[in-house]
């Protein structure tokens, strides 16, 4: 589903319909007023023009892609764009070098730069054998080229937008398992004034009630059945009041599956599987904080590195620990080189007692631990 979305986004679709009308166009003759030409070179553009679509297709089915793979896809295209141009002696294939301008912002900036400097260079010589008339090749290459900027320009804005979103989701999404945590924190402090206050105040007078009672029931004197009944329920709801007392004092401990679930809810990829078990929840707030960001950043690695279609987390008490686990189905790395975000989470860990192992042969794994309490 994350996929499709990809493909058919606004700017995809409207790539899309680029290519379309440039398709329509050569086979009506393009710029050259209606000179179709003959079947070979109307099936020879139709060729090229696939071969770009599919190249496109396949770059935009995946937000991801290694920097090879996608400077390999961007020079097919480029390539197919200059030939349409030498091949129709029509301009209508040269639009094509502004979709390519558009996804090209992606690649780092000196790669960038070298791949739309050469397509340009070849689409000057290419136009030198349309055009003999030189002022007639500049008007047209500048022209094209101010339309290559824009599009590169209106493509990396609307990338910006894009990755201020996603930051803004994950603060967003950061700030409702804050909430979440404080809120378990809250009701666990709650529970135990309500608990002090019911035996200070209600179990002194309780216990003073019946102490006068028992007096009444020993009157020489003789006293009314009512008192003796009296004093026995006073007793009862003294034994009822301390084992409610008994039970709110009883620290259960925070319970972070709601906490991890607000984080992993604003992720549109990968996919997120949740399992928590029931006896793992954490007694100390500052451990609950610590394993609430390291998963934070676990998924964000995932979201944003891995490439991956799922992820696995899972919370669990095993040998005297809280242990975390994170794994995915992404490409994964021989050679870790943790980065500050790493090194952060690993820091926090080691700070309260607990440690951290990292394994990428298999996408990407973090296996964080905590002593349980």
């Amino acid at each position: 589903m994350n996929d499709r979305r990809t493909l058919f986004s606004p700017l995809n679709c409207a790539a899309y319909l680029t290519w379309v009308t440039i398709f329509v166009g050569l086979l009506i003759g393009g710029f050259s007023g209606g000179k179709v030409g003959s079947w070979q070179e109307r099936l020879g553009s139709a060729a090229l023009m696939l071969v770009f679509l599919g190249s496109f297709v396949f770059l935009a089915w995946r937000e991801t892609h290694a920097r090879a793979t996608l400077a390999i896809a961007l020079v097919v295209q480029a390539a197919v764009a200059l030939a349409l141009v030498a091949w129709t002696h029509d301009m209508l294939g040269a639009v094509l070098l502004i979709i390519v301008v558009a996804q090209a912002i992606d690649l780092p900036r000196i790669d960038m730069l070298a791949l739309v400097g050469a397509a340009n260079l070849g689409l000057l010589a290419v136009l030198f054998t349309v055009w003999s008339t030189t002022s007639t090749v500049i008007v047209v290459f500048f022209m094209y080229l101010g339309f290559q900027a824009f599009a590169g320009l209106t493509g990396h804005y609307a990338k910006q937008a894009e990755r201020s979103r996603d930051e803004l989701a994950q603060v967003n999404a950061h700030l409702l398992a804050t909430r979440s945590l404080l809120e378990e924190s809250a009701r666990d402090g709650e529970r135990l004034r309500l608990a002090r206050e019911l035996h200070d105040v209600s179990g002194h007078k309780l216990t003073a009630l019946k102490l006068q009672l028992a007096l009444l029931a020993r009157d020489p004197v003789g006293a009314p059945p009512a008192v003796a009944t009296a004093a026995g329920l006073a007793g009862e709801l003294l034994d009822d009041l301390r084992g409610v007392v008994g039970q709110l004092r009883k620290h259960e401990g925070l319970d972070l599956k709601r906490a991890i679930e607000e984080l992993a809810a604003p992720l549109p990829k990968p996919r997120v599987h949740i399992e928590i078990a029931a006896d793992t929840r954490v007694d100390d707030v500052e451990q609950a904080q610590t394993l609430l960001r390291t998963a934070q950043e676990a998924l964000t690695n995932a979201a944003r590195h891995s490439n991956a279609e799922h992820v696995w987390l899972t919370l669990t008490r095993a040998q005297g620990r809280i242990v975390l686990d994170v794994r995915d189905d992404g490409r994964g790395s021989a050679a870790i080189r943790p980065g500050n975000g790493l090194n952060g989470m690993r820091e926090r860990l080691e700070a309260i007692g607990g440690g951290l192992v990292l394994n990428g042969e298999r996408g990407f794994r973090i296996n964080a631990w905590v002593p349980a309490a």
